[in-house]
């Protein structure tokens, strides 16, 4: 045999051999690779969101403008969903009039994919918000709000939704507020059930069908979130409700809220393992949405249909010498100048003792700058259209008035009942037990005598009990609401002498607690 020969051959067969060795490896490294390819979701995230037109005098927020980046980011990545996590047909300046139809034609030009209820979804009580889901193309979840009539959830919307990307399943279940049956009007007939044992029945239910990542489109406050981070296996809560940008983490579970008004877009991506179908890991960015995006041409639709109604908003009321403070966080915890003129509106209106409202009334959260006042600007602060009353109540149940107003202050909280008074002044110290935090009280310069009688004009909501004033509920009413304008004409009288309104802050209710880490922290 040739020796060159069988060389050759030899060769030839170790050249085939390794040959094979490398294709093998090659699809094999190919199969891992595949193996460990995770699938990426896109949620994009907005909440409180009541106008669709830009706010903050334009310069910030805009759905037009939303809907330019929403389709940017479906582009990279059509395995997107759209979220709203609550408040949106109510309160704003159109709603008054449109009861929040004006929005659900705004987001179905969007292409929201689902939302969930805020407590503001009541606001008109349950009727107009049955029309609204008729008329959205999205859906609407929540598996906390139960109608006691059916044993179902309200409107029979889904309590949650499956979703499926690639082979992995993403599900999503809704939670609202359980105080929206008192800071709202629900009406009788339905109950908002305990947020924690709701999660933790719908993962469990979410899991059984396969659905390995679940989201949380909740509704609630920060501290309430937590609590369901805590107790139910979710992998992201995606939330509203503070008007603050808030990221934390709780459990496994990160928490992300916008403020309002799409001022921002949040951006979380989830990346799920396609083999175990599990969340592997998250990323997530805020887009800020201001005036250098440009807005969609599909949108002018909407805008066009309420024309004449923008225009009717954009009359002239007055003017005011001083950038007018009705951001939300600070007439929810402190005394502004908004909530000033405000309270003084209302006593002066009713010519009575005292005026009092709940911080949480005051809706527009911007900074109205000095100039000129619009229709638009007075509406956006008080835009409930509530009744003015004057009812007579004692030193004792104005004492415990107050009370209640700074009792759910805390480190993070932003309660809506807290008070914005005129002909008051008050002290309170939040390191001190709820119930006995107010100390110093003046009446017009006087001590508070409780045993005496004072004459108190605020909104027909809060007399009746609204916000959590179950004091007030049943005072003697001596100007009852049919004899006394809104809370928005009190206001606008405020700007009609010709002169420019200057309202300060003055001292009317100190915190003795400066700093907020002396109080306790139950987050």
């Amino acid at each position: 045999m040739n020796p060159h020969s069988m060389t050759s051959s030899t060769l030839l067969r170790r050249t085939a051999f390794a040959l094979v060795l490398l294709l093998a490896a090659i699809f094999s490294i190919a199969a891992q690779e595949k193996t460990q390819c995770n699938v990426k979701v896109t949620l994009l995230q907005v909440n409180d969101v009541y106008q669709f037109l830009p706010v903050d005098r334009g310069n910030a927020g805009g759905l037009a403008r939303v809907l330019t980046k929403k389709k940017e980011i479906q582009k990279e990545n059509p395995n997107t969903l759209f979220l709203m996590a609550g408040d949106t047909i109510s309160p704003s300046v159109e709603s008054i009039e449109l009861k929040g139809a004006q929005m659900i034609d705004a987001w179905n030009a969007v292409g929201l994919d689902y939302a969930t209820f805020g407590n503001h979804e009541f606001d008109f009580e349950p009727g107009p918000l049955r029309e609204r889901i008729k008329e959205s193309k999205f859906g609407w979840i929540a598996a906390n709000v139960i109608d006691l009539k059916t044993g179902k959830t309200f409107a029979d919307v889904p309590p949650y939704v499956i979703r499926e990307f690639n082979g992995v399943k993403v599900g999503i279940f809704g939670l609202v507020l359980p105080e929206t049956k008192t800071t709202s009007k629900p009406g009788p007939d339905l109950e908002f059930r305990d947020p924690c044992e709701t999660a933790k029945q719908m993962v469990s239910e979410l899991h059984s069908q396969g659905a390995k990542v679940v989201v949380a489109l909740t509704h609630l406050s920060m501290r309430e979130d937590k609590e369901v981070a805590r107790c139910a296996d979710v992998d992201v809560i995606i939330g509203g409700h503070e008007h603050s940008l808030l990221e934390s983490h709780a459990g496994r579970a990160p928490i992300f809220k916008m403020t309002s008004d799409a001022r921002e877009l949040g951006q979380i991506d989830l990346n799920i393992s396609q083999t175990t179908g599990e969340l592997e890991s998250i990323d997530w960015k805020v887009i800020k949405i201001d005036k250098s995006i440009k807005g969609d041409p599909e949108f002018a639709a909407v805008e066009r249909k309420y024309a004449t109604l923008l225009t009717k908003l954009s009359r002239p009321v007055g003017t005011s010498s001083v950038a007018l403070n009705a951001k939300s966080a600070e007439n929810r915890t402190q005394e502004t100048n908004v909530g000033n003129l405000v309270a003084d509106s209302f006593r002066k209106a009713l010519v009575a003792d005292v005026g009092f409202m709940n911080g949480g009334s005051i809706r527009a959260d911007a900074l109205i700058p000095a100039g000129r006042i619009i229709v638009r600007d007075v509406l956006s602060i008080l835009p409930f259209g509530n009744k003015l009353v004057k009812i007579e109540v004692t030193g004792a149940t104005l004492r415990a008035a107050l009370e209640h107003g700074v009792s759910r202050i805390a480190p993070g909280a932003e309660p809506g009942g807290f008070p914005q008074v005129s002909g008051i002044q008050f002290s309170f110290d939040a390191r001190k037990p709820a119930g006995s935090r107010v100390q110093e009280v003046k009446v017009n310069g006087q001590p508070l005598n409780e045993t005496r009688k004072y004459t108190v004009a605020t909104s027909q909501f809060l007399a009746g009990g609204g916000d959590g004033y179950e004091m007030l509920k049943g005072s003697p009413v001596l100007t009852p609401p049919e004899r006394a304008p809104n809370d928005s004409d009190a206001l606008k009288r405020m700007f009609a002498g010709g002169k420019p309104v200057a309202p300060k802050v003055e001292g009317r209710i100190k915190r003795l607690d400066t700093s907020q880490k002396a109080a306790a922290n139950c987050n």
